[in-house]
C-alpha cells in the first residue's frame, strides 16, 4: 500500500512537471497572440494550423542554437543560474491543491504532492530562493548589463516580498491556517477569500507581478536600458530556462492567486451538484477545470497588462513598493486584527 502511494506521488509529480512545462510552453505562443490582438495584428500563424506549433519550432530553435560561454566568466555559477531559477520555478508547484482527493476502488488519492501543514512558508521560501538564479546568473556573466539586471532583479524582489508576506499574513488572520489545502477547503462553503481580504489581494496581485518580473516591474530585463538584463550573455537552452522559468513562474503565481484568494478547485453550485447525486469523482474533476479557468484567466491578465502598460522607472518602482504597498499591508494587517476583535476570535 505505501509503494502504490508512493508510485503515485511520483506520478503525480512528474504530470504537474509535465504541465507546468506545456503551460509554459504554449504561455509563449498566448502572449504572442495576445500582444497581436491587442495590436491588431495576426500574430504567429505560420507553423501549423493557426500558428499552435510555433512553440515547439521556437524550443528546436533554442536546443539547435549554438552554446556560448563567455570566457571571462565563472562557468560553474553561470550554468548553475538558469538552472536554479528553473528548479525552484518547478518547486513551487508541490503544494498547491489541485483539486479534492480522487477516490479509486475505496483509496483516497489527494490532487496534491505535498499536504505540508506549513505550506505557505514553503511556498515563500523557495519564491526566496529564486532570486538567488537570477543573482548568480547576473553576476557570474561578467557583464556589467547582467549584473545591474540581476542587482534590479534581488532588489525588487526582496522589496516587494516584504509586502507580498505581509499581505498573506493578514489572510492567514482571515483562516487560522498556514496550509494551502486547508485554506483552499475553508473556501467550499461561504464567500471566497476576496471578499474578506480586497486590499491584500490588490496588495498580493501587484508583488505577484513584480516578483515575477513581468510588466510594468520588467526593468530587469529593460532591453532599452540593460540590452537584456542578466541573461544578456545567455543563449540555446539556458537562455531558454530563464524563459521558461518566469512562464512558470507566472502559471504558478496564478495557481497560488486562485487558490488562496478565489476559492481555488471550488466553484459556484459545487454543493447543488453534491445534493443532486453527482459523483464525488466527477465533482473532483469539474474542480480541476474550474481551478485551470480561473488559471488561465490570470494568465491573460499578466498578458494583458504587459501589453497595455508602460514601464515604470526604477525610482517609481521602489516608490510604490516601500512607500505605499508596505504601509498599506501594515494598514490591512491592522484593520484585519481589529475586525477580528471585534468578532471575538481573537
Amino acid at each position: 500500500m505505501e509503494f502504490s502511494f508512493l508510485l503515485y506521488k511520483i506520478i503525480l509529480a512528474l504530470v504537474v512537471f509535465g504541465i507546468s512545462l506545456f503551460v509554459a510552453m504554449y504561455s509563449t505562443y498566448a502572449e504572442r497572440k495576445v500582444a497581436a490582438f491587442l495590436q491588431d495584428r495576426l500574430g504567429p500563424n505560420r507553423a501549423g494550423p493557426f500558428g499552435i506549433l510555433q512553440p515547439l519550432a521556437d524550443g528546436v530553435k533554442m536546443f539547435m542554437k549554438e552554446e556560448i560561454i563567455p570566457t571571462v566568466s565563472n562557468k560553474f555559477l553561470f550554468i548553475l543560474g538558469p538552472s536554479l531559477a528553473m528548479l525552484t520555478a518547478c518547486m513551487t508547484g508541490a503544494v498547491i491543491p489541485w483539486g479534492k482527493s480522487l477516490i479509486i476502488n475505496g483509496t483516497s488519492y489527494p490532487l496534491q504532492i505535498a499536504d505540508v501543514n506549513i505550506g505557505v512558508l514553503y511556498l515563500f521560501g523557495v519564491v526566496s530562493i529564486g532570486v538567488y538564479g537570477i543573482m548568480i546568473g547576473g553576476w557570474a556573466s561578467n557583464n556589467k548589463y547582467a549584473l545591474l539586471g540581476a542587482l534590479r532583479a534581488s532588489s525588487q524582489m526582496i522589496s516587494y516580498e516584504i509586502a507580498m508576506g505581509m499581505a498573506v499574513i493578514a489572510l492567514i488572520m482571515t483562516t487560522g491556517t498556514l496550509s494551502v489545502a486547508e485554506i483552499s477547503a475553508q473556501q467550499s462553503t461561504g464567500l471566497w477569500n476576496v471578499c474578506y481580504q480586497p486590499l491584500g489581494f490588490l496588495i498580493f496581485l501587484i508583488c505577484a507581478f513584480a516578483e515575477t518580473n513581468r510588466t510594468p516591474f520588467d526593468l530587469p530585463e529593460c532591453e532599452t536600458e540593460l540590452v537584456g538584463g542578466y541573461h544578456t550573455e545567455y543563449s540555446s537552452m539556458k537562455l531558454g530556462f530563464y524563459l521558461f522559468a518566469e512562464y512558470i513562474n507566472m502559471f504558478i503565481s496564478s495557481a497560488i492567486i486562485a487558490t488562496m484568494y478565489f476559492g481555488g478547485y471550488n466553484f459556484p453550485g459545487q454543493q447543488a451538484l453534491m445534493d443532486a447525486g453527482v459523483g464525488h469523482n466527477a465533482i473532483v474533476l469539474l474542480g480541476v477545470a474550474a481551478l485551470f479557468i480561473k488559471i488561465v484567466f490570470f494568465i491573460f491578465f499578466y498578458m494583458w497588462i504587459r501589453w497595455t502598460i508602460p514601464r515604470f522607472r526604477y525610482d517609481q518602482l521602489m516608490n510604490l513598493g516601500w512607500k505605499i504597498l508596505i504601509p498599506l499591508s501594515i494598514l490591512n494587517i491592522v484593520v484585519t486584527g481589529f475586525v477580528l476583535y471585534l468578532k471575538g476570535v481573537i
